[in-house]
């Protein structure tokens, strides 16, 4: 699980570290998928694993089913695959950067099964629990 938030920024060559504990929580293949968030702009990040659960949904439609391809060539173009280096830096596309408004500093949000990067000016959070909030979430997804 993803949990927690670091502020990051990206060094000249546009490399962002994955913090160590986040990069534990990986396992195996030791691949992350970067995606364009459908509501916000920001980025989600999900580990190999998470992704593959992901693709069994989409593996279920046939190959006639015009709205599923669209959105697998949709989000597969739109997307990334990347890995760290021995000191956890990862290079994001920079089409995916833009799309999130990140040029310097990162918001890494854990979000449980994947992480978000967000531009931290693009981030509407006091850093306050609201707790009528979460109550009002949680019922919604029966948690």
């Amino acid at each position: 699980m993803f949990v927690g938030d670091f502020l990051h920024a990206l060094d000249p060559k546009k490399r962002l570290t994955i913090p160590a504990v986040w990069r534990a929580q990986v396992g195996d293949p030791k691949g992350l998928f970067v995606l364009p968030d459908f509501h916000e702009r920001c980025l989600n990040v999900l580990p190999a694993a998470e992704m593959e659960r992901k693709l069994e949904k989409i593996r279920r439609h046939s190959m006639s089913d015009r709205k599923a391809m669209e959105f697998t060539r949709t989000l597969g173009a739109a997307s990334d695959l990347v890995s760290w280096d021995t000191q956890g830096r990862v290079r994001i596309k920079d089409k995916l950067l833009a799309f999130a408004g990140i040029t310097d500093q990162v918001k890494m949000i854990g979000a449980m099964n994947r992480f978000q990067l967000w531009n931290p000016e693009n981030l509407v959070d006091s850093g306050e629990i609201d707790q009528a909030r979460l109550e009002e979430i949680g019922q919604y997804v029966d948690f």
